[in-house]
């Protein structure tokens, strides 16, 4: 009895350890490469109760974290399998991945297994794309493909790794992908309807959307193929409310909010209040942008041509004419070789198809503000970017006006053909 149960402890231990490369021979710097998978893609498959299967060629990696269904698993975050929302089963096999769900497969539902890129072998090199396999349980064979583009409007630039579903409507089944480094995505083949599409800033990366992570939704009508971009952002129920007030020049007060502002409202000077208090005395508004507007609408004046000093430099007539260009003349360029293409930047540099977002308006007066004089701001219909509209009023006191110092009067010429004046010699003690 003592030596069965020795030999069940051995046994388990030796399967919960963890492979690493045998010793010695050539180092391998390959990654391992992706040999086959089952079922085939596209197939319709009725009455389906078997496994995907991930082929490699070699032994992959189980990775860190274990894979119990939690979606922490270090295999279970490479697999995305839709249209079930919860974590499926993923085990490893050596050589193998085998995927199923967790309730079993669905008659007559159209499946989509996706590998994403990541996979390892025992010497951590990365595998850097994935694949896909789609196959049907007795539906109509899928021929729908979806593409487009997530961009994180926070940053006006593409958001890489974004989390992108789409949603059958009216059944709800939601797909899912990832975008690549660049923000774009393609998902595909897909069952014919009318879907709603999402990017989602998946934050934590469990492949999940999130409360407040931000996202951004678009609907596109059956036979569409293309979503175009869609620019992610927090949403917030709430409305805005003035966070601070400062002031950047004596006739300009910027307000910063809670929430950003929806980039394309222009407030009507009615609707922007300033009041001198104590008296409730209104102020005339010119305007109330976003920075980038303002600059535009109010650019700040050109600085004053000094005319004090004239320009007495006399132009130089007896210097050397330049050389000729000839090629002796012509500094010597070393060789090098062809010459590197420039690094496309395109895809990192900021997007322009919509306005930056912003937290913050500049409202133009007037009139010069009192120096510690007391204000109150008030604006009525202020919209965030989740369409929520709602007052917003806040009071400031401006900052001490003090007068620039005086400059030096350095144009008196002294006299020095007057004797300098007498001084009294120290006392002798």
């Amino acid at each position: 009895m003592r030596l069965s149960t020795g030999l069940a402890a051995t046994l388990l231990l030796a399967a919960c350890a963890h492979i690493v490369p045998p010793p010695g021979g050539p180092e391998d710097r390959l990654a391992p490469v992706l040999t086959a998978t089952t079922p085939d893609s596209v197939a319709s498959l009725p009455g389906f109760k078997g496994s995907v299967e991930f082929w490699f060629d070699e032994v992959v990696s189980e990775g860190q974290q274990p894979n119990f269904g939690l979606g922490t698993g270090t295999l279970e975050k490479l697999i995305l399998l839709s249209p079930a929302l919860e974590v499926p089963n993923v085990k490893w096999r050596r050589s193998r991945l085998v995927v199923s769900p967790r309730g079993g497969w669905l008659p007559n539902t159209t499946y989509r297994v996706e590998l994403l890129p990541g996979i390892q072998d025992l010497r951590n090199n990365t595998l850097k794309h994935g694949a896909v396999v789609t196959f049907t349980t007795g539906t109509e064979l899928p021929t729908d493909t979806l593409r487009g583009r997530a961009v994180d409007w926070t940053t006006s630039r593409a958001a890489p790794g974004a989390l992108v579903m789409a949603v059958l409507e009216p059944d709800s089944l939601a797909y899912r992908t990832t975008a690549d480094s660049t923000g774009r995505f393609v998902l595909g083949p897909l069952p014919h309807g009318e879907y709603l599409v999402y990017a989602v800033l998946d934050q934590n990366r469990n492949l999940r959307q999130d409360l407040r992570e931000s996202f951004d939704s678009l609907r596109v009508a059956a036979g569409r193929d293309s979503v175009g971009e869609l620019w992610a952002f927090r949403h917030d129920s709430t409305a805005a409310r003035i966070r601070d007030l400062g002031v950047a020049d004596s006739v300009t007060i910027t307000a910063g909010f809670t929430v950003h502002l929806d980039p394309t409202q222009r407030l009507d000077p009615d609707s922007v209040q300033v009041l001198a208090l104590p008296d409730s005395v209104p102020l005339v508004v010119l305007g109330a942008l976003p920075t980038e507007a303002f600059d535009s609408a109010f650019p700040p004046a050109p600085p004053k041509r000094d005319t004090t000093a004239a320009d007495t430099t006399a132009v130089d007539t007896v210097a050397t004419p330049a050389p000729a260009d000839t090629a002796a003349t012509r500094p010597r360029t070393r060789l090098t070789g062809p010459r590197a293409p420039a690094r496309d930047t395109t895809d990192m540099a900021p997007l322009t198809t919509r306005p930056k977002l912003s937290d913050q308006l500049r409202i133009r007066v007037a009139e010069p503000l009192v120096s510690e004089g007391r204000y109150l701001v008030r604006l009525l219909g202020l919209r965030t970017v989740s369409g929520v509209e709602g007052p917003a009023s806040l009071s400031l006191i401006a900052p001490i006006r003090r007068p620039p110092p005086a400059t030096p009067d350095t144009t008196a010429v002294s006299d020095s053909t007057q004797p300098p004046p007498p001084t009294t010699p120290p006392p002798v003690r």
